[in-house]
């Protein structure tokens, strides 16, 4: 895609596990894994990271990306990250004088996910046409019907009222979107402000390739599931 711009978002503020899109996963700083999964994709005109950070610029030029300039807007803790990724896009396209049609959004803390899921999330986008397209994943053992809040004495109060009296395999299948891949088209994610715009969908990805890392028991998930596929693969360190 000639003229498709990958941008990975990266602050350096990150409260709930300090400095993690640098901090190591398996001998290489997180965002060099999605670094090398979109270069290896090959479907970028640009590999961008978008960052208010000069020491996460400097890991991300090691691995591949081009920062070119740091972040100047959109880089507190209450900016939707689809503003951080406009501003990539208005300052990328002044730097280079370049247009791009397509948008992708690889959060760094999603290591998992491979360049064939964005080989393939891209095609599908391309395929029915889309505007907005954002990564998903199917729920699982986790199942969502059956939550409950708990009061104080701990008596659960059913968010879905009777559906955990129901089998787990009677109930609808419900999806949770994953900031693994968001595909946007440039002029109207521009328009709309947020890919949650008109006419969004979800495209679901395996479980495995959605672990998105928040806090320290998404770590400890991610750093299973990755030598779990490892150990699949037949693959050692």
């Amino acid at each position: 895609m000639s003229h498709a711009i990958a941008v990975i978002p990266a602050r350096g503020g990150s409260k709930r596990i300090p400095r993690k899109n640098i901090m190591d996963f398996f001998g290489k700083p997180m965002i060099a894994w999605t670094i090398e999964a979109a270069i290896q994709s090959g479907c970028f005109q640009r590999v961008v990271v978008s960052t208010d950070d000069e020491e996460i610029a400097t890991v991300a030029r090691e691995y591949g990306a081009e920062v070119p300039f740091l972040r100047m807007q959109n880089a507190d803790d209450y900016s939707p990250v689809s503003q951080a990724t406009l501003t990539a896009l208005t300052q990328a396209e002044s730097h280079w004088n370049e247009s791009y049609q397509t948008v992708v959004q690889l959060m760094a803390n999603c290591p998992i996910r491979g360049a064939a899921d964005i080989r393939s999330a891209l095609e599908t986008f391309q395929k029915h046409d889309r505007v907005f397209q954002i990564s998903c994943f199917r729920y699982g053992w986790m199942n969502p019907w059956w939550a409950a809040r708990l009061a104080e004495d701990n008596k659960p109060e059913p968010v879905f009222s009777g559906a955990n009296t129901k089998r787990s395999q009677d109930l609808e299948t419900l999806y949770c979107p994953t900031g693994a891949i968001w595909i946007a088209n440039v002029e109207q994610l521009r328009v709309a402000d947020t890919f949650y715009g008109t006419g969004h969908v979800f495209e679901p990805v395996a479980w495995t390739s959605a672990v998105d890392i928040d806090d320290m028991d998404d770590l400890l998930m991610a750093k299973a599931v990755h030598l779990m596929l490892r150990e699949a693969l037949g693959q050692s360190f």
